[in-house]
């Protein structure tokens, strides 16, 4: 069936099917708010619902975990899914209307193998801010994301659209292209919503074991120790500015390499301390001036990334 119901959930899985419904949403005059996921649903996603649901009369939630945001090499195949359940959780929230499963054969009809030199058809890049930070680390992410979230634009034509700024990066990425695309749409950025001890929420938290959980907050208390030699202690410049926490990092990496029975390591990915506009790395910080602090950290097999935003908003 192209259409089902999930206690007060519409659930479409075809492109045609979501469209009519859209159709005779912009008939009757009604806003439309969207909310994109990858599934493995949490309450940082739900926040965005409900966010959604305060703002547009009718929200829709997308669940797909989009292959051309992945290399080869990346974790496409175990990534969490469990669709009843998300299902049931956005149900219990009681501020999403419709949610939309769409198929890959639909999304990308000429495939979609990982290779970037084997994939044919269109996709979407936006130059200049999306090789830093991620974009270091994961070179054709933000090819995948931008590709994906102009297709799901022009399918749902939304009025607003909804991303949380634990993914600052793709925040800017997005808003960018929707500017350069000339979409009608509004975007709204929610707050990173944590667990009770700082770590941000994600979905590929659940790859986390007892042991590797326990270490899984370095990252954001290595930003949240940046943030206080620039705030509290008047740093200005990069090196200082990072400095404590390139120390907290490397305190943790040698705390778990001394204790062989953990059997797993640390390992930093990057830090950065960015210009807000071109995401270029910032070497001084000019009196007034937001910026980024921002990170990636491997906890054994699992990759974490955190931000935070000095005098500067999504």
């Amino acid at each position: 069936m192209d259409v089902r119901t999930k206690e007060n959930i519409k659930v479409f899985k075809t492109i045609e099917s979501l469209r009519e419904w859209g159709q005779k949403q912009a008939h009757d005059g009604l806003s439309v708010g969207f909310v994109p996921t990858m599934g493995a649903l949490h309450e940082g996603h739900l926040s965005l619902v409900r966010q959604a649901h305060k703002k547009c009369d009718v929200v829709i939630v997308s669940i797909y975990v989009n292959p051309a945001q992945f290399a080869p090499h990346e974790d496409l195949a175990k990534y969490p899914c469990n669709l009843d359940r998300d299902l049931d959780i956005l149900s219990d929230t009681d501020s999403c209307d419709v949610v939309f499963l769409p198929r890959s054969s639909d999304i990308y009809p000429a495939g979609i193998p990982l290779e970037v030199n084997k994939q044919q058809g269109t996709f979407v890049e936006v130059k200049g801010i999306s090789h830093q930070m991620e974009g270091q680390t994961r070179p054709i992410f933000f090819r995948g994301v931008a590709t994906i979230c102009a297709k799901l634009f022009n399918i749902i034509q939304p009025d607003h659209v909804f991303f949380g700024q634990k993914d600052a990066q793709q925040c800017i990425v997005i808003r960018n292209m929707i500017r350069d695309l000339h979409f009608p749409i509004e975007m709204h950025v929610g707050e990173t919503i944590r667990e009770k001890d700082g770590l941000a929420m994600s979905s590929r938290n659940q790859y986390l074991t007892s042991a590797t959980r326990s270490y899984a907050t370095v990252l954001y208390r290595a930003l949240i120790a940046a943030k206080a030699e620039f705030e509290e202690f008047g740093a200005k410049t990069r090196n200082k500015i990072l400095g404590p926490a390139f120390e907290l990092i490397q305190q943790a990496i040698e705390e778990v390499a001394r204790d062989e029975k953990l059997g797993f390591e640390i390992k930093l990915d990057y830090l950065s301390l960015v210009n807000p506009n071109s995401l270029e790395e910032v070497e001084i910080v000019e009196v007034g001036r937001g910026f980024i602090l921002s990170g990636a950290v491997w906890v054994g097999k699992t990759r974490l990334i955190d931000n935070l935003l000095i005098n500067y908003s999504l």
